[in-house]
């Protein structure tokens, strides 16, 4: 790249969507429309779970963790983007976007891990049912979710301290509304060789990883399903698969289309809509995705707003 006076550079330009000062406003009360929605839905999940003893169970446990985790992921970037917004500032200090970067790459690791967890879980459920509650012991479940987090912190940090080794030129612009591993990286003056090399490496064995355990988990979901006799025993077990696997889809399709399109297009515009897609819509469209298609969650959400409504 060329030499462009190389400096200890103080602030990041975030271009996000639109330069365009008269839709600021429209999408300031957007995202925060967004972001109010993906924190209520997120905590109305925990609630449930945490106040229902029927729900005490390891998938709602991963549940509750996932929605905890959506809500973190949605306040990494979503405030500092709606304080750009009002003031009509597009900067963010170096520390500052050093940080979003760590914490951006901790919760979406933790949510692909978490992910994978909820898949083992209805693995064991469906083709060892004898065996669930012997295997799926609380224990073990603290342990997914301290392995989860141990290995996205782990991930964020070496990533963080490979990005502190490069020196970026004046003024440099990233065309998302948040800083983002990739494209911090395409900014910077100094070698990033080493840097592409190793995060879509270990891109592609943290996000591989557990999608192919998701996979497989699935083909010997599918394979017990279809050797059920009754049909009212494979509706059963269906149902309670297709709210995690929508949300697998919504994540996994977003995410990919995020680090495909950052590859491989070159329009800002587009890529920027895409991360949106990939850090906003997909944690608000969680807790939707399992209300809605799970009973026992819609009872329990039920009990909840007539309490505060009684309130």
């Amino acid at each position: 790249m060329e030499s462009r006076n190389q400096t200890s550079v103080s602030e990041f330009l975030l271009l996000g969507l639109t330069e365009d000062l008269e839709l600021h406003s429209l999408l300031f009360n957007l995202f925060l429309s967004i972001y109010l929605v993906t924190v209520f839905g997120n905590l109305l999940i925990i609630l449930a779970v945490g106040s229902d003893s029927h729900l005490h169970t390891p998938m709602y446990f991963f549940l509750s963790n996932l929605s905890f985790t959506d809500i973190c992921f949605s306040t990494t970037t979503i405030p500092k983007m709606l304080v750009n917004l009002k003031a009509q500032n597009q900067s963010i200090t170096y520390a500052g976007c050093l940080t979003q970067v760590c914490f951006v790459l901790v919760f979406a690791a933790l949510e692909s891990c978490l992910l994978a967890a909820m898949a083992y879980d209805r693995y064991v459920a469906i083709c060892h049912p004898l065996r669930y509650t012997v295997i799926m012991k609380p224990r073990l479940c603290g342990l997914l979710t301290l392995l989860s987090l141990f290995i996205s912190i782990v991930d964020a940090l070496i990533h963080s301290l490979m990005v502190l080794r490069l020196s970026f030129c004046t003024d440099p612009e990233i065309p998302y509304f948040f800083c983002e591993v990739i494209q911090v990286i395409k900014v910077a003056c100094s070698d990033t060789l080493i840097n592409n090399i190793f995060i879509y490496f270990v891109a592609s064995i943290l996000a591989g990883i557990p999608f192919f355990g998701i996979i497989f988990s699935y083909t010997q979901i599918v394979s017990s399903i279809l050797k059920m006799p009754s049909v009212g025993g494979k509706y059963k077990a269906f149902s309670t698969c297709g709210s995690h696997l929508s949300v697998v889809f919504l994540f996994y399709g977003t995410a990919f289309g995020a680090y495909i399109s950052a590859a491989f297009i070159h329009s800002s515009r587009k890529t920027a809509i895409v991360s949106m897609m990939y850090t906003m819509v997909t944690p608000m469209m969680n807790p939707f995705i399992y209300s809605l298609r799970n009973r026992d969650m819609k009872g329990s959400l039920r009990k909840i707003v007539r309490s505060i409504s009684a309130f």
